[in-house]
């Protein structure tokens, strides 16, 4: 008896070890973490300038040499996009009749440039970013509205549209329609919405690296991600619910998923970018959804908004 209990008792004490160990394990982890974690919040320019460029030039180091090998492995597509820019310079230098499609295509150019770039402000720096549809786009579609049907026609003289909005001549009051002022509009509200997707990107990639790395990215929203993953089960106000229900739409349905939280304002789908990359998502399978939903599908609902609101029919 004595021998059993004592064979008994030395099960539970393993036990009791492994757990002991396993506990040690884990504080010694977290400890870890935790000390990482504010070397990497100390190395800023102005306390360790030395360590801190020593660091960047690593960093940067390393970079150029994997972007110098994905080139060298592409080589055909850069020696292609290397001739077709030597083309285009060559034909935007050399007068003739041709400049005129240039200075066309140049101005086209500059002018998508504009509005994707208000796009990745407006929605890029996790919810933080500048609300450009609201000082620019909306604005923008606003007047193009109420001048079509001041004018009568959304054919304005080119130049000076669009710095300045002049009524063409033989434009009847009246005679135009909705969908002919969301086709003047639509390049630069997809453009605009082009730029927004692209602004998205940043959580995707910054999840998505974390997960592959292990590390704990020094981020706030990603941290409230992961809190929220551990606490799904127990969650029980609103804007948590809320936040589980993008997070389970984008990780079960995929794709349309995806598609279905980009094609309304949502102010949660920084939280979608950064449940895509931590789940691994592809990356085409993100940006695709985002891109269509957010340049086509949302864009015409707000276009669609402004210009109803400002339409002569409403007033």
């Amino acid at each position: 008896m004595a021998k059993n209990g004592a064979s008994c008792e030395q099960p539970q004490k393993r036990g009791t070890k492994d757990k002991q160990n396993g506990h040690f394990a884990d504080s010694a982890v977290s400890e870890r973490r935790q000390k990482d974690r504010e070397e990497r919040l100390a190395l800023v320019l102005w306390r360790r300038p030395i360590v801190t460029l020593h660091y960047f030039l690593l960093e940067t180091f390393i970079t150029l040499k994997k972007w110098t090998l994905k080139l060298w492995q592409r080589r055909g597509t850069v020696f292609l996009i290397l001739v077709l820019c030597s083309l285009f310079s060559l034909a935007y230098s050399t007068e003739g009749a041709h400049q005129k499609y240039v200075q066309y295509l140049e101005k086209r150019f500059l002018w998508c440039a504009y509005w994707v770039g208000l796009g990745i402000l407006s929605s890029v720096g996790l919810g933080t970013g500048l609300h450009t549809f609201l000082l620019y786009l909306g604005p923008h579609i606003a007047s193009v509205t109420l001048a079509a049907y001041e004018c009568g026609s959304t054919d304005f003289p080119e130049p000076p549209y669009p710095d300045q909005i002049i009524c063409p001549e033989g434009g009847v009051e009246g005679n135009i329609s909705l969908w002919s002022i969301v086709s003047k509009v639509r390049l630069e509200a997809c453009m605009w919405g082009a730029g927004t997707a692209i602004g998205e990107l940043p959580p995707y990639f910054m999840a998505r690296a974390a997960r592959l790395s292990g590390a704990d990215p020094d981020d706030e929203d990603y941290e409230e991600f992961e809190e929220m993953l551990e606490q799904a089960q127990t969650a029980q106000d609103f804007v948590t619910r809320a936040k589980l229900g993008v997070q389970n739409m984008v990780q079960k349905v995929g794709f349309f998923g995806i598609l279905a939280c980009a094609s309304i304002p949502n102010p949660l789908f920084d939280l979608a970018g950064i449940t895509c990359g931590h789940f691994l998502v592809p990356f085409w399978t993100f940006f695709g959804a985002t891109l269509i939903g957010k340049a086509i599908v949302k864009m015409h609902i707000q276009k669609l908004f402004v210009i109803i609101t400002f339409s002569k029919h409403s007033s």
